[in-house]
């Protein structure tokens, strides 16, 4: 058996319904594959995904596309690639809850944003501000990452980001009304997010493994599309207590399925997309060099 780690970049949700379909339903074992999931409330975030990848404590991680560029970037550069995308669409959204005196992204200026301290981050959401005719800057806070959607519930924060099938269908479910803001309504080409993550040079070193974990995670996701149900229930032992609650595994399952893609399209990232992004950033100068999507995105694996 050839032993793989992948380290998720949250606690278990339906955007990871693949792996954990793929490990409750033997396929990864079926592949020859003995696979560890790891979810980062193990050691509250003390280290990121991408993180442990460079470190070799994972062969894998879920990240968004930016965590690719700043890892090529960093002083000493990491060979992170992107070998398959999780969603066909961005699923995430700026948020507030509603309230009448925040209706657009101007009316963030002077409101406090929880941030996950991501890469580009807090350059996006102000650019987003800034699109919408905002002039003036947010007041930016860095809670502990797995409590930031509680801040926004709490009254701590104004506005955060989320994803609209997982903390969007919960407060939903919980009758809170939320004010989003896409990305792209406000002229800002967002690349993809989540991605699967990993070391260029170990996939090189060990193709045959890695394509076989992608292969097996690509019928887990597919398989999850079709079964919303089932899969909500296999998914009930591996979330948070907190999140054990069959109607929000269950319709989160339901939003989130159809943006998995189908088997000619699951995980593939688009040349085009990618590019678009990579430009918006080297024109807003977040990025001083220029990529081209070879370098930072492998569909290889599909």
């Amino acid at each position: 058996m050839d032993k793989l780690t992948i380290a998720l970049d949250w606690t278990v949700n339906p955007n990871h319904s693949g792996f954990i379909v793929a490990q409750e339903q033997g396929l990864y074992k079926a592949a020859g594959l003995a696979v560890t999931i790891g979810t980062p409330d193990v050691d509250n975030y003390a280290l990121t995904p991408a993180k442990k990848v460079e470190l070799g404590q994972a062969d894998f991680a879920l990240c968004p596309l930016e965590s690719i560029i700043s890892y090529r970037t960093k002083a000493q550069p990491f060979d992170a690639l992107a070998v398959a995308a999780l969603l066909t669409e961005d699923l995430s959204s700026i948020v507030t809850l509603r309230r009448d005196d925040i209706r657009s992204p101007q009316d963030l200026v002077g409101r406090t944003y929880a941030s996950y301290q991501a890469r580009y981050e807090d350059q996006i959401v102000r650019q987003m501000v800034r699109n919408d005719g905002g002039r003036g800057e947010l007041v930016i806070t860095y809670p502990q990452k797995l409590s930031i959607w509680n801040t926004l519930l709490t009254g701590q924060a104004d506005a955060t980001w989320i994803f609209d099938n997982w903390e969007g269908v919960e407060a939903e479910l919980r009758g809170v009304p939320l004010t989003s803001f896409r990305l792209a309504d406000y002229g800002i080409p967002y690349g993809y997010s989540p991605v699967i993550m990993a070391s260029e040079r170990q996939l090189r070193a060990r193709t045959a493994a890695y394509r076989k974990f992608v292969q097996a995670t690509k019928q887990g996701f597919l398989h999850a599309q079709a079964r919303p149900a089932e899969t909500a229930v296999l998914l009930e032992k591996w979330v948070p207590p907190a999140d054990r609650r069959p109607e929000l595994l269950l319709q989160s399952q339901r939003h989130t399925g159809p943006y998995y893609g189908t088997e000619a399209t699951w995980g593939r990232m688009e040349p085009e997309k990618v590019q678009a992004y990579l430009n918006w950033l080297y024109e807003q100068q977040l990025e001083r060099q220029q990529f081209s999507p070879a370098e930072i995105v492998s569909n290889e694996l599909l």
